[in-house]
């Protein structure tokens, strides 16, 4: 994936990632977001078990958040592909603010709440899917790998910020927790709107498209392509293990501690040991690893994900699994940072939304799976001799994988072929939205009737009187004095994908 901005073995910084102006914008609308997002949910929670005294209810608030994603999300997230990105991210934020708003209102029946607080996660897939797809639009080659690295940051800094800061109003101002969230989608609107320049849809589907077909075209695409199918299988895989201290973080304190302020401490720093983990991963290997070096290091650290926690099956110690679970997060970290870059260049851009809601349902699959089967297990078996023997398994379900992992000459061939397709395709899209956009001085005098001229009559198409025709530029001429700054030149064939999925 050759960048011209980067030399191959030299990682782009941080300094030329937010330097350009639309990633600020959206890593700002996203980070907000998410710091939102997990502020309610700590506040909902809390809410919920105040008005229904019923731990079901409690936890069923939770949950709801992940329904969309195992149920509609990836064809809500075909969505994101029919409109411009940009107007399906303002008007999911503008949607969530209301539906969050009215959860706040007071009198509010708990399954009235449940039933909005459904419906506003129904619209996280086609916004997640649209950031999704635009973001290497916006930022090509290895500035993209930076991006995500940010990215994961910031979502590990905004769990952590707004589970403490929702914890801490939940029990005297829950209702103001929910309105703080319907702000930040409102602000979130705003970067988005006025921060992003217009982008076209990539492609021109079929008139007679519908929705659930497009979404079948996605899950092939993902498992029939090589390489696409091999990303799938090593980021799914270490999602059944990642999931599992964050999950069983409570009922695991509860075997290692035997005081109640003990186990308090140690469900927290296990249940955050994995998300720090993850992001010191993203940041060392995004930052010290040299770009074409990221993709070797994809099969180890697929097999350290869950051969980090193998040792939990032996050793019973607070201190020590929570070190483990660190160096488990960091390789799924550093191992999500590899190849999401890698899947966007293999990946065709008219599919970039769908591809995404493909894999988001397969990570809260995944997750759900493991959490169901270690959480079974766990009530007849201790749960240290789960966790580990869960994680030795998976140690060799990941080796066996790594072994069918598509060839270098395979992986690059597919890489080049998709970025060619795709640079005529981004190509195509900037040239219909210059000539969508007419200059302020191509309208000034109005389509269907000029002014009149000295002698009553409309002037000519070129500025001459007298011809009766009216006075209207034609798409070349639009092109050309279209004010092209406007919309940055980011050349997509270094960073993602193209018109048709690769065999």
């Amino acid at each position: 994936m050759p960048d011209p901005m980067h030399a191959a073995d030299r990682p782009a910084t941080f300094g030329e990632v937010f330097a350009d102006r639309e990633f600020r914008a959206i890593f700002s609308a996203s980070a907000l977001s998410w710091c939102g997002d997990y502020l309610a949910k700590a506040a909902v929670t809390a809410l919920v078990y105040h008005l229904s005294h019923s731990v079901a209810w409690s936890a069923a608030s939770f949950a709801v958040s992940y329904l969309p994603g195992l149920t509609a999300g990836p064809v809500l997230a075909a969505l994101a592909e029919r409109y411009p990105n940009r107007s399906v991210m303002v008007t999911c934020d503008l949607l969530r603010a209301c539906l969050i708003s009215l959860v706040a209102l007071p009198h509010m029946p708990v399954p009235a709440m449940m039933l909005l607080l459904f419906t506003t996660a129904l619209l996280n897939p086609p916004f997640d899917a649209s950031r999704s797809a635009l973001t290497p639009r916006i930022l090509t080659g290895d500035r993209y790998v930076i991006g995500l690295s940010a990215q994961r940051t910031a979502i590990s800094l905004a769990q952590v910020t707004g589970y403490l800061a929702g914890g801490a109003l939940a029990p005297y101002h829950p209702r103001l927790a929910l309105l703080i969230d319907a702000i930040t989608f409102l602000v979130s609107a705003g970067f988005v709107r006025f921060g992003l320049a217009f982008r076209t849809v990539i492609g021109e589907p079929p008139k007679d498209r519908h929705l659930l077909r497009e979404t079948g075209a996605a899950f092939r695409l993902v498992w029939t392509n090589p390489v696409l199918r091999a990303i799938a299988f090593v980021v799914l895989g270490s999602a059944l293990f990642i999931v599992v201290p964050e999950g069983l973080g409570a009922a695991w304190a509860a075997t290692l501690s035997h005081t109640n302020a003990g186990q308090g401490a140690d469900q927290a720093m296990i249940m955050m040991a994995g998300p720090a983990g993850a992001a010191i991963g993203a940041l060392v290997i995004s930052r010290l690893i040299k770009p074409q070096q990221r993709h070797t290091l994809i099969r180890p650290l697929a097999v350290v994900v869950p051969a980090a926690l193998a040792p939990t099956l032996l050793i019973h110690s607070a201190a020590v699994v929570i070190g483990l679970v660190v160096i488990s997060g960091f390789a799924a970290g550093g191992l999500i940072t590899s190849t999401n870059h890698l899947f966007v260049s293999a990946l065709p851009a008219p599919f970039r939304a769908r591809a995404f809601g493909v894999m988001q349902f397969g990570l809260q699959a995944a997750q759900a799976v493991a959490l169901l089967a270690t959480g079974v297990l766990a009530d007849h078996v201790s749960l240290p001799t789960v966790v580990g023997a869960w994680s030795l398994a998976g140690a060799a379900g990941m080796v066996v994988i790594g072994m069918a992992w598509p060839s270098a000459a395979e992986v690059d061939a597919t890489v080049e072929k998709v970025q060619a397709q795709n640079e005529r395709a981004e190509s195509q899209a900037r040239d219909a939205a210059l000539v969508m956009r007419v200059p302020d001085e191509a309208v000034a005098i109005p389509q269907d009737q000029g002014p009149p001229s000295a002698n009553g009559r409309e002037p000519a198409a070129g500025g001459h009187p007298a011809s009766g025709v009216r006075n209207r530029r034609s798409p070349r001429a639009a092109e050309r004095s279209a004010p092209r700054q406007e919309l940055p030149d980011h050349d997509l064939s270094r960073g993602a994908a193209a018109e048709r999925p690769v065999a």
